[in-house]
């Protein structure tokens, strides 16, 4: 028996040429993340909408409105060719960067930092939307430069990176900046980087903590704390713990669990703890495998296709899907010194979701089965 498709392979529309060459593994694998987005909204939403007094269903039904959005936004990015990834890339970046500048000016300032920018009945943050295409536009830059032996292609690869990570220190967000700062050294790995740059890169990298660590006081409590629990409030991570242990393998069953009552952040960045005490840490390890079958799943895929632009660009956006998922983790379960990141998919916020929905679907579309030869014409 064969399988029905919706699609025969005779088709030669363009929706006919995408299903057959999308990794449809891949976007089995992001739809189940989308849908544990959904299930964990309905979980996690409520009681943090009515400690603030807003309706139970409020961060919900926004939720509920993101993810479809973003599905189609990302179904939408990976029907494009390289092209079209390329200038989404190079206009984004620029955009975003003009952004981020813009919040310094402008921004609406929450808990010390200005990192949002009020837009209609919500708040966009700049910050996410420059991760998916500052990758890109490295990408693209890097790829051109060795193939057509361009003197300084790195260097002016890492200009727009460097203005990033400046602009992201200035709001303050560290832990942003540090993952922009990662991504270019894992790009600029994949793309051959001299030992001299890889050192400087890292004494900066240090360097850049250790300013934080001694001229900004939330970051030096922040690692002060995940040193020595008892040197400061570490409620957040503590009350996230005792869920995990709460919930035990197979959960107390959805909503039945206590932890998105007493959490501030539960339905954002410990999401992961909620998810861990209604539905057990069976469930946990289904989502860390989940992350980690698309990040794998995208390398895999671009290492088959011998294209210099889409391994780096790849890289680069797999790369800051799975550093944002690891780090969300990883603070939930005290691994990580705390930070406020959103685990991609699953955590409230329209602009990292739809942001991760545009850097999964640039991966989609880079990593299709295509005709050798396409080259990087902007």
């Amino acid at each position: 028996m064969h399988a029905v498709t919706p699609f025969s392979r005779a088709d030669t529309s363009l929706l006919g040429r995408w299903w057959w060459t999308v990794d449809r593994w891949m976007l089995t694998a992001v739809l189940l993340l989308m849908l544990v987005g959904a299930a964990l909204a309905l979980a996690a939403s409520p009681a943090a909408a009515e400690r603030i007094g807003l309706d139970s269903f409020h961060f919900a039904r926004q939720q509920l409105l993101f993810l479809p959005v973003a599905l189609l936004v990302m179904l939408g990015v990976s029907l494009m060719s390289r092209t079209g990834v390329q200038r989404i890339g190079v206009a984004g970046t620029a955009l975003s960067i003009a952004l981020l500048a813009l919040t310094l000016v402008v921004g609406l300032e929450l808990n010390g930092a200005r990192r949002w920018l009020p837009l209609g009945g919500f708040l966009l943050q700049p910050s996410e939307f420059v991760k998916p295409c500052l990758a890109v536009f490295m990408a693209v830059i890097l790829a051109r430069s060795w193939e057509e032996r361009l003197p300084y292609g790195k260097l002016f690869a890492s200009v727009p990176a460097v203005l990033a990570a400046v602009l992201l220190v200035l709001q303050p967000d560290i832990g942003m900046a540090t993952t922009v700062a990662a991504v270019w050294f894992v790009q600029m790995f994949v793309a051959g980087m001299p030992l001299v740059l890889a050192v400087l890169g890292g004494v900066a990298t240090v360097g850049g903590l250790f300013f934080a660590y001694h001229h900004l006081a939330h970051v030096k409590s922040r690692i002060d704390q995940f040193i020595d629990p008892t040197t400061g409030d570490s409620y957040q991570v503590d009350t996230s713990l005792r869920a995990f242990e709460a919930g035990g393998l197979f959960g107390r069953g959805p909503g039945e669990g206590t932890v998105k009552s007493v959490l501030p952040d539960a339905h954002t960045d410990f999401i992961f703890a909620v998810a861990a005490e209604e539905f057990g840490v069976i469930a946990c390890i289904v989502i860390v495998a989940l992350f980690g079958f698309i990040v794998l799943r995208g390398f895999a895929r671009t290492l088959r296709g011998g294209d210099l632009f889409s391994l780096i660009a790849v890289t680069g956006l797999l790369a800051q899907f799975g550093f944002q998922a690891l780090i969300n983790m990883g603070v939930a379960i005290r691994l990580l010194p705390a930070k406020g990141m959103t685990l991609p998919f699953l955590s409230y916020g329209g602009s990292s979701t739809m942001a991760t929905a545009i850097g999964l679907g640039m991966v989609l579309a880079l990593t299709r089965e295509r005709r050798s030869g396409e080259g990087y014409a902007l």
